[in-house]
């Protein structure tokens, strides 16, 4: 049952929606691919002014929940990006480092549990497969198209669940 004290969420995807990744996927492109490198750039992400404009401006009537497929172990460096680009504050959901699941498993888990406490207002995200399984199950969804696309990062997103 939902608690109609509470606001609603609105729930914001990190990589492509909120932070352009596009400087570090050049550290997926090769193999082994490496992770490491690929998270300690993170810290460097431009802000999408897209996604940041649309948070703010959901933060109006809703509370602001991230959402990221990042591993529990960027949290220190995500918390500092989020604070430094003017973020709404909210709860950071993250994959636990050794959770392998594809991100339209484990983030669905999330959205599914947020609901059945909140009114998940909106999901906003990047990915069509997380995306799709959202919208499925009943979420309304705001597919952040506004990133350039990376073939390396969605692999990575589904087959390895890393991201």
């Amino acid at each position: 049952m939902t608690d109609s004290a509470k606001r609603p969420i609105a729930v914001f995807d990190l990589d492509n929606t909120l932070a352009d990744t596009a400087h570090r996927q050049r550290f997926l492109e090769r193999r082994p691919r490496d992770w490491n490198a690929f998270f300690a750039a993170a810290p460097q992400d431009p802000p999408l002014a897209e996604g940041i404009a649309l948070a703010v401006d959901r933060a109006r009537e809703c509370e602001v929940v991230y959402l990221t497929g990042r591993p529990e172990r960027c949290r220190r460096d995500t918390l500092a990006w989020l604070s430094g680009h003017g973020l709404p504050e909210g709860p950071v959901y993250m994959r636990r480092d050794d959770d392998r699941r594809p991100a339209r498993r484990t983030k669905l888990d999330i959205l599914r549990r947020l609901a059945r406490t909140r009114e998940v207002r909106v999901l906003v995200d990047d990915d069509p497969l997380v995306c799709d399984d959202a919208e499925r199950a009943g979420f309304t969804v705001v597919r952040a198209d506004w990133a350039r696309p990376s073939g390396a990062l969605r692999q990575a997103q589904e087959g390895e669940g890393r991201t």
